[in-house]
This record gives C-alpha cells, sequence and structure tokens, in this order.
C-alpha cells in the first residue's frame, strides 16, 4: 500500500487541485468514449472548481474535500454537499435534505491502489462524527457504475439512457454504517 496522507486541502492547493480535476475529467471521458464532448468536459471540470471555491469560502459548511496525496501530489480527491438538481429532478426531490458525496477521483497513474477506498472511509468517519447515517451518489460514468454496484449493490434510481443510447444515470442511497470500518 501506498503512504497516502488525507487531508482537507489548502488554499495553496487550487492550482494543484483544478490542475488535477482537468487531467482526471478528460482521462474519463476519453475512457468513457466520450472525449469529444469538449463543452461536458469544460462544464464538468468548472463545476468542480466551483465546488472548491465554495469549499474554500465557507470554511467546509456548503462543501467540504478531503485530497489524498503522495509526497506533495495530489492523487484523488473527495467531498460531499447538498444534494445536486439533478439528483433532485431524478428522484423527485426524494434526496432532497440528504448529502451528496461527490467528486471521488483517483489520478489515471493512481488507480485500483485503493486510493477511493481511503477517501470513502474518510467521508464515512467524518460522517458518523456528525451524526450522519445515510448519504447519496450518483454517476453517469460506465466505468464508475460498475465500480459503485460491486460497492454498494443495485442503484436505488436508474435512468436508462438518460446521457445517451447505452449511458444510463444512477443513483444510490447509502447507509454509512453499513461500509465505514475502523
Amino acid at each position: 500500500m501506498l503512504n497516502v496522507e488525507i487531508r482537507r486541502p489548502s488554499i495553496e492547493d487550487t492550482q494543484q487541485l483544478n490542475d488535477f480535476f482537468r487531467t482526471v475529467i478528460v482521462d474519463t471521458f476519453t475512457k468513457e468514449s466520450i472525449g469529444d464532448k469538449l463543452s461536458d468536459i469544460k462544464e464538468e471540470i468548472e463545476i468542480k472548481e466551483k465546488y472548491l471555491v465554495s469549499d474554500f469560502a465557507s470554511n467546509g459548511e456548503k462543501r467540504h474535500f478531503f485530497i489524498a496525496l503522495y509526497g506533495d501530489r495530489i492523487i484523488g480527491s473527495i467531498e460531499y454537499g447538498p444534494v445536486s438538481d439533478l439528483i433532485n429532478k431524478c428522484t423527485n426531490n426524494a434526496y432532497k435534505e440528504m448529502l451528496e458525496v461527490g467528486t471521488l477521483f483517483v489520478h489515471p497513474d493512481f488507480q485500483s491502489k485503493g486510493i477511493g477506498n481511503l477517501l470513502l472511509q474518510t467521508i464515512y468517519h467524518a460522517f458518523k462524527n456528525k451524526g450522519i447515517e445515510e448519504f447519496c451518489l450518483d454517476s453517469g460514468y460506465i466505468r464508475a457504475q460498475g465500480i459503485w454496484k460491486k460497492k454498494f449493490g443495485e442503484p436505488d434510481y436508474l435512468m436508462k439512457d438518460y446521457w445517451d443510447k447505452g449511458y444510463d444515470h444512477m443513483i444510490w442511497r447509502i447507509k454509512v454504517s453499513d461500509h465505514i470500518t475502523g
């Protein structure tokens, strides 16, 4: 296992985090065979950058990030915050009062090394400490959906062909106590 530090980002991490978002999002879109959707890539990057600004501006109250570092290199990120408009729309506001976990990204060079699980455990413990028992998570990426199905089972909501033919959107409702370790 790599010696990885998990911590809250500081304002000094902003440029490296924004570069990290760009790297992971472009890689994800390419691996999903949608790398030609340049406006979608740009929008996704801008959303993550805005979430980070929201974290700093609210001192973690509106959005709350954790980052994974290998040495001084950011290799992973995760955040939680209010449920997105997309989740509210797809669930008819069923999860409106919950928190959503998102921006779980692992640098392509460090995927399948347990970094995502470390970041998830960090979120689970943060939620447990705040008395939060459930959260939701969504994905429109085929590769990520396979990972989430293995980890969390079948989604609670499945929007078939939501993004395009063969590109579904899935939403899970997850109990913290079912997944926390340590």
